[in-house]
């Protein structure tokens, strides 16, 4: 005797499936929105490219910890300059790559993540008196009562203080040179000593220029001198255009993966399309609120993940018909055959996860995108495949909707 429907479990199903669909659609808007949704890399937004290199001097030696050194100081001064999800990274043993998407403010970014930034305090005898290392603090202000130009107000650490109040005393109503990269901005004249450790940094600054130099020595001076070897603008149109291709492309494969699962599977594939669809949903939230960067690799790797996730579910149910034409009841040969695929499954994408895990230890760039995106779009897949589809069946199977072999496109 076949099973009736059964109303509850038919309103449990249609309401989890409603759910699925009201989920992935509130994701595809967060994720569209350019302003807090998914964050897109250098290659889709658009913005700027340096490639910097680090050159022997006298003083300086380059190993790995300068380098690591300079991109500590350069990611500091690209944090101050707000600009989000920035890439900055060792290239080789000297270089170093800097991506920073959708800036606005190209030549300050330029200007601002090369600069040496070695500030020093030297007496009329030439003497070091203190250096920006000593910097506690660093701050554009503007005072008209004092000088009718922005300034940089500066404190020292109590070392520091202690050499500039030794310095003020020594040179009273002599100047002080303020160098910077070896430019002396300012020479003022000590009227008084200063015991303190505050300072003052005055020029002929309008206020961004007195910004940027108080970003500068927050951020402190560069270990290594770097020298700029490639610097481009990139513009978005191009990526643009091509995420709009991508998107629409996977929208028509997805359409016909649906179209393929329904009509060879029945029923099945119309739960699973459904499951589908809540995997596309998972990977816009993971995308969304994680701290990725979806970049063009990292879509090609999103589509490769997508035609993963489908051959599981065919995985899962040509077991199933297996497992019918073997002579089992419907519920017997479901249960089976989530059981049989569960280790192909498994095994294929423990696989390819350990590909990933290598790729993104030992690329850089946009081949990390790429393993990143991929990684995120498998445990996706094993989940909507091994947990979701399963569950959506089971649901089917209580609800009386599956009653023979022909759920799964099995005749007779």
């Amino acid at each position: 005797m076949k099973p009736a429907i059964k109303p509850g479990r038919l309103a449990i199903l249609l309401a989890i499936c409603l759910l699925i669909l009201a989920s992935a659609y509130w994701a595809f808007l967060s994720a569209a929105d350019r302003q807090t949704g998914i964050k897109r890399g250098l290659d889709i937004a658009g913005g700027l490219y340096v490639l910097l290199e680090a050159v022997e001097t006298g003083d300086q030696e380059l190993d790995d910890d300068a380098i690591e050194r300079a991109i500590t100081v350069i990611r500091m001064r690209v944090d101050e300059l707000g600009v989000a999800e920035p890439i900055i990274a060792a290239q080789g043993d000297r270089r170093i790559r800097i991506e920073l998407p959708d800036i606005d403010e190209v030549e300050q970014a330029r200007d601002i993540i090369g600069r040496t930034a070695l500030l020093r305090f030297v007496g009329p005898d030439g003497v070091e008196i203190v250096t920006g290392a000593n910097l506690v603090r660093a701050r554009a202000e503007r005072n008209p009562a004092i000088t009718p130009y922005p300034f940089v107000s500066i404190e020292f650490d109590p070392e520091g203080a202690e050499l500039f109040a030794d310095a003020t005393a020594k040179f009273l109503n002599e100047p002080i040179a303020i160098v910077l990269d070896d430019e002396v901005i300012s020479s003022p004249v000590v009227r008084a000593v200063i015991t303190d450790g505050l300072a003052v940094i005055e020029g002929d600054f309008e206020i961004e220029e007195a910004a940027n130099l108080a970003l500068l020595l927050r951020s402190g001076s560069l270990p290594v001198q770097l020298v700029e070897l490639e610097s481009r603008m990139v513009g978005p149109t191009l990526g643009q255009r091509t995420e709009e291709v991508a998107v629409y492309a996977a929208g028509i494969g997805l359409i016909l993966i649906f179209l393929f699962m329904i009509v060879y599977y029945k029923l099945a594939g119309v739960i699973a399309s459904i499951a589908l669809v809540f995997y596309v949903a998972m990977v816009l939230w993971a995308l969304n609120y994680l701290p990725t960067t979806l970049t063009l690799p990292g879509i090609a790797g999103l589509i490769l993940s997508i035609g993963m996730a489908v051959d599981a579910n065919v995985i899962i149910f040509e077991r199933i018909k297996d497992e019918l034409r073997a002579g089992r009841t419907p519920r017997s040969s479901l249960e089976s055959g989530f059981q049989s695929a569960f280790r192909a499954i498994l095994d294929a994408n423990v696989t390819t996860l350990i590909v990933t895990v290598v790729l993104f230890s030992l690329a850089s760039g946009p081949v990390r995108g790429f393993a990143v995106t991929l990684t995120i779009g498998i445990v996706c897949s094993m989940f909507t495949a091994i947990v979701l589809t399963r569950l959506l069946m089971r649901l089917a199977f209580q609800a009386g909707l599956i009653r023979s072999g022909a759920y799964v496109g099995v005749k007779g």
